[in-house]
């Protein structure tokens, strides 16, 4: 670890190989397993986990309760709570994965929001896209999976 920190509570559980940026706030009860890289004024909430091989920029919001695993977390980017975000997933800078969103094996556009009650799997969403509440990409038509894309702008 580099830098001051604050950990809110001693029941922080962390790998040996997790590097921590400069002025990260973190939360009690939160689990750090494999090899994460974490920028500098970054707060995780509490009980958030995170898993595997992790990158988190600059300016990140990790709310409460939220499970990332695998994927590329870019700078000024916010989450959660309650939000899964799995392994092959690239959130954008100035991206918004909100309350019970999960996003599996996507790229989510910069300053693109998907503010609550979604899932996003295989997809590629393009910038400034806004998705609605409950919005499912689904892709598999029986025999493979497809891409589902969004483009630039959407709403």
């Amino acid at each position: 670890m580099i830098g001051e920190n604050t950990f809110l509570d001693n029941q922080v559980h962390m790998a040996h190989n997790v590097k921590i940026g400069k002025n990260c706030m973190i939360a009690g009860q939160v689990g750090f397993a494999g090899s994460t890289t974490i920028g500098n004024n970054v707060s995780i909430g509490g009980q958030a986990g995170v898993s595997g091989h992790l990158t988190i920029g600059n300016n990140v919001k990790i709310n409460s309760f939220s499970h990332l695993e695998n994927c590329k977390i870019e700078n000024n980017v916010q989450v959660g709570p309650y939000a899964r975000i799995r392994p092959g997933t690239i959130l954008k800078s100035g991206s918004r994965v909100g309350n019970f969103v999960e996003v599996k094996k996507s790229k989510v556009g910069k300053n693109t929001k998907i503010n609550h009650l979604s899932y996003i799997g295989d997809a590629i969403i393009g910038k400034n896209v806004n998705i609605g509440a409950g919005t499912i990409t689904c892709n598999y038509d029986g025999k493979k999976k497809n891409k589902t894309k969004i483009l630039d702008g959407a709403f």
